[in-house]
């Protein structure tokens, strides 16, 4: 038996729904993993980028996009197990693919080569009509119509399965729900 089927055996992942919380910057992907994880009993993959950047003195170099694409996977890894049949995934390294482009004008090798065989079951696109919060690592108040645009095409280039979720306070939770409701009614 090889090492992969015997963590299949002891950690029964292959059955647990992957959930992405994806969007333009200042959507609340954030907030919307943590209160769906809440909802769900679940845990949810916090955005490694995150943490990463905040440690970073200097703007991100094409290394750190590929050090942040890793640590993505890594993380989302380390969490699945602990999964209550659904994990929630705020965001994706597709991250990584979209900010190399606006940045380098190219995204690396391996995350375009791992985009088509990382998959989520349910992606959810926070849409932009929440007001822009400021925050040290939100980059481009002036293009969130650009880059939500840029979702779309990535999930469409994807044939991903997604809704997008708009409305704001208890409307936009509520939205959420139903959208992961009505998938596994579906399933």
């Amino acid at each position: 038996m090889s090492a992969t089927q015997k963590s299949d055996i002891e950690h029964p992942t292959s059955e647990i729904k992957k959930i992405a919380i994806v969007g333009p910057e200042s959507t609340g992907k954030s907030t919307m993993s943590a209160f769906l994880a809440e909802h769900y009993q679940t845990v949810w993959v916090p955005e490694y980028a995150r943490e990463y950047c905040e440690k970073l003195t200097a703007p991100p170099t094409w290394q750190d996009e590929i050090n942040m694409f890793h640590g993505q996977i890594v993380l989302e890894k380390t969490l699945l197990p602990k999964a209550n049949g659904i994990l929630i995934c705020d965001t994706t390294f597709i991250t990584v693919k979209i900010w190399s482009d606006q940045m380098f004008g190219k995204s690396p090798q391996e995350v375009l080569d791992a985009l088509p065989h990382h998959k989520y079951d349910l992606y959810l696109l926070l849409n932009i009509d929440l007001p822009w919060q400021d925050d040290p690592l939100r980059d481009f108040p002036h293009l969130r119509e650009h880059f939500m645009d840029v979702w779309y095409k990535e999930l469409d280039a994807l044939n991903a399965n997604y809704i997008v979720i708009s409305g704001t306070g208890q409307d936009r939770y509520e939205s959420a729900v139903k959208a992961i409701d009505e998938f596994f009614a579906n399933q």
